[in-house]
């Protein structure tokens, strides 16, 4: 019956005496036969399951019974409210008057319905894994994955997978430390684990360039002394004061590499860390033979195992080669204008610039250059109304000439094949609004304000390999791109693409760097 009931005919009962269960259920049996007919008789009706059973809760008090009555009903509606009403006419309960009233009917598909709402409201609330289907999470979470196995086991410690085979190697505290330092692209750390220092690390300072990469703590301290004392130890550097080198981003992390001291200059000190960084400012250049840092990205970039660890210049020396680069962009952009002109003042233009070097090229040659060479250079420094001297008219004709079969080729060419670290460092590491389209051999081909990129790429006369853009790539940018078949796009930022083309690859530089 429990899995066929619709209804239920809640009632109260009131009895003045003393009733008991069995005098309730025999009431509604004996008064209500015969009162509905044979269809609707309550034995009946029972018998082929179409009522349940008749459920009774009596209680006695001061010589009164009250009590409740439930009865399961497959009927349907109809014929469920005229049982009720029928259970309505007992009077009489065993030997005591009694009153029935029907209180309600519960539909038990409705309490089951609400049941299953609020059920399936806690699931929708909780009983969900949160997911995300983001491809940049996506991405992210691919990537970790891999740097994570990147972790190689060197004799029992955590390790990059450079360890074994590189020149130089960095020390650091714990597993953590190696991570970060892998997500920054450098794979030649090792971990000591604790303070105790193993004997694998001893042995390992023994043949190579060691520095030790610790924490800004007492901690550091005591692990580097430790260092020291069953090993060799070439360099030392440490995170900023109370900070863990696992909590360090990669600017920062790079920033105290490119800080490291010479050991021995610290041996004697009380306090290593105060010592360091005092140090710091006559640190070996990473240009050097014993850069750690430098000589493990030489020997890594070959490979594509560490990226842009040497090619990332301090923000203020970008800014300055930034700012060089575009005052001589702009000169040569009025030399190309003037000479394409063929106006007298372009030709003094040329005959100065071509002064100015011959001058600077003659000043480096030698040094005890003749008055005569001076007076040229006076000359061809803008001394319009003409000279006596032989000597800077020879100059204006070689100047001329130099002009004329293109003299710029002493001057850098914005077409000079480079590395992209160094194009996105001048476009949008600079703040540039600009867009690069580079050749082949990553020479530059054009150089456009970032909102003409689509135009430029669309009209370029030779398709260009790469486009660096000092903004957002978007949908109609890369589909002009896969067009005219570049290959790479690089932006600051990239938006929503409902395609995305095979043969064009889409970066943020963030994700050149990280090593997508």
């Amino acid at each position: 019956m429990k899995d066929t009931e619709k209804y239920l005919i809640h009632a109260t009962i009131a009895a003045d005496g003393v009733v008991e269960r069995s005098d309730v259920v025999g009431a509604v049996f004996g008064q209500t036969e015969g009162l509905l007919g044979d269809e609707l008789d309550l034995r009946d009706l029972q018998e082929s399951s179409r009522v349940g059973r008749i459920d009774v809760a009596v209680e006695s008090e001061n010589g009164q019974s009250f009590g409740e009555v439930t009865v399961a009903s497959s009927l349907d509606k109809v014929e469920t409210a005229i049982l009720a009403a029928a259970l309505e006419t007992i009077d009489r309960i065993g030997p005591c008057q009694a009153s029935v009233e029907v209180t309600g009917i519960e539909d038990v598909r409705a309490a089951k319905r609400r049941e299953v709402v609020e059920r399936a409201k806690e699931l929708v609330a909780g009983g969900f894994e949160e997911t995300s289907l983001r491809s940049d999470d996506i991405l992210a979470e691919v990537r970790e994955a891999a740097r994570v196995e990147g972790i190689v086991d060197y004799e029992g410690l955590p390790a990059g997978p450079r360890v074994g085979d590189s020149d130089a190697v960095i020390v650091v505290e714990g597993r953590a430390d190696v991570l970060t330092l892998l997500e920054c692209g450098i794979k030649n750390a090792v971990a000591v684990e604790g303070t105790n220092v193993p004997d694998a690390v001893a042995d390992l300072t023994a043949d190579r360039t060691v520095t030790a990469f610790l924490d800004g703590d007492r901690g550091g301290e005591l692990i580097l002394r430790e260092l020291a004392q069953v090993g060799d130890v070439d360099y030392v550097a440490f995170a900023p004061p109370g900070e863990s080198v696992e909590d360090l981003d990669r600017n920062t992390v790079f920033e105290a590499l490119r800080g490291k001291v010479p050991y021995s200059s610290l041996a004697d000190e009380p306090n290593l860390r105060e010592a360091a960084a005092g140090d710091s400012g006559g640190a070996p250049d990473d240009d050097g033979d014993s850069g750690v840092v430098a000589d493990e990205a030489r020997g890594a970039a070959a490979d594509g195992l560490v990226e842009a660890v040497e090619d990332a210049p301090a923000p203020g020396a970008i800014d300055a080669e930034a700012a060089d680069r575009e005052e001589v962009g702009e000169e040569r952009e009025r030399d190309s204008a003037d000479t394409a002109g063929g106006d007298t003042d372009g030709d003094d233009t040329a005959d100065d610039d071509a002064g100015r070097d011959e001058g600077t090229a003659a000043a480096d040659d030698d040094a005890n250059a003749s008055d005569d060479t001076a007076d040229g250079d006076d000359t061809a420094d803008g001394d319009d109304a003409g000279s006596d001297s032989d000597d800077a008219d020879t100059a204006d004709a070689a100047s001329d000439r130099e002009a004329s079969d293109g003299s710029a080729a002493d001057a850098p060419l914005d077409d000079e094949p480079r590395s992209i670290e160094e194009h996105v460092q001048e476009v949008v590491d600079a703040g540039s609004d600009r867009a690069r389209l580079l050749g082949d051999d990553r020479g530059v081909l054009a150089e456009v304000d970032a909102t003409d990129a689509f135009d430029a790429v669309e009209s370029a006369e030779t398709a260009p390999h790469t486009v660096v853009v000092d903004g957002l790539i978007d949908q109609r940018l890369l589909d002009v791109a896969a067009q005219r078949g570049v290959s790479e796009l690089l932006g600051r930022e990239v938006g929503q693409f409902v395609k995305r083309p095979v043969g064009t690859r889409v970066l943020t530089v963030g994700d050149l760097r990280a090593g997508s």
